[in-house]
């Protein structure tokens, strides 16, 4: 039985180094159908019934670019047995929103905090049992530039995959917006597929027009539905795009910190910003300015008046 596993991340995350070491030379590249977005695949070195799909590397799965659409189209529609999410750990926050997106879709994710190496000579620590508490899913360190932590990533990824079990969906949204979404998953729940009930939720809530455009419901289906978007987005005063990103970050600075200890910055100080800090001191500000005029008047008064 073969098995499909993507790699997906943001741009420059490492994860085309790290498709290269995982398939060496079994790959084929050539284009998405119908635009000019590279595809590549290749064969998993040791395994030829496993194909490894390096997506292209984006942000989110919001409709706005060739590659977040050719990525998203791909992993709902052909669904891939597992997805490995390959994070900057240099850079954590920005890299989870789009795990927070991935982790929607009911396929099994297993997260590659790249870089770790970097993570360590900056004197900083991920606590990677934490996060994969937080997030629901497995999370391994690796560095896709020196080849470490590849075999146990992949053999995680294997795991996953010939499992079929997907991890348990963090709780990202809270309060009248989960409420909105649950409302819109029981209205489709006869129209989309169960593995993707959740994801078409959040969609329609976002008002994600390929997707209104894809399931073309019906008026009085619609009316109801933007009947539950419109009263949560009254109650927090916000667009429904915006209230889902907002969340979405709210979500993740709350799980960053409790996973990432980050050096306090003792760096030494240049003597310019020395004395900004002196000269910019609520407290000693006023009293240095009236001593430099007075300085500045009694030079004029005694040196020039005479």
């Amino acid at each position: 039985m073969s098995l499909k596993i993507a790699l997906a991340g943001n741009p420059n995350c490492g994860k085309t180094t790290l498709f290269n070491a995982l398939t060496g030379s079994a790959q084929y590249v050539g284009n998405w159908p119908g635009v000019t977005v590279e595809k590549k695949d290749g064969k998993l070195r040791g395994h030829k019934d496993v194909i490894v799909q390096d997506l292209p590397g984006i942000y989110s799965l919001s409709p706005y670019t060739l590659e977040e659409v050719v990525t998203r189209n791909y992993l709902v529609n052909e669904k891939p047995d597992a997805i490995i999410n390959i994070i900057d750990g240099t850079n954590l926050e920005r890299n989870l929103y789009l795990t927070t997106q991935l982790l929607e879709l009911n396929i099994p994710v297993v997260i590659a905090v790249n870089m770790m190496d970097l993570v360590e000579k900056n004197g900083d620590t991920i606590n990677l049992d934490k996060l994969s508490e937080e997030l629901g899913c497995a999370v391994l360190p690796i560095s896709a530039l020196k080849g470490s932590g590849s075999k146990e990533l992949i053999k995680k990824a294997l795991e996953v995959a010939e499992a079929h079990q997907p991890g348990e969906l963090p709780h990202v949204f809270n309060g009248s917006v989960e409420h909105a979404i649950a409302h819109i998953e029981e209205s489709i729940e006869n129209i989309v597929s169960k593995d993707n009930l959740r994801w078409y939720a959040i969609k329609l809530f976002e008002r994600d027009e390929k997707i209104v455009e894809e399931l073309a419901l019906d008026a009085e289906l619609s009316k109801h539905i933007e009947e539950h978007i419109a009263d949560c987005e009254a109650e927090l005063d916000d667009d429904a795009e915006s209230i889902v990103i907002n969340q979405r970050y709210a979500y993740i600075n709350n799980v960053a910190p409790k996973a990432m200890t980050k050096k306090a910055n003792h760096e030494k100080l240049s003597t310019s910003d020395k004395i900004d800090r002196i000269v910019t001191n609520r407290l000693l500000a006023l009293p240095i300015f009236v001593a430099i005029m007075y300085l500045v008047y009694w030079l004029a008064i005694s040196k020039i008046g005479t």
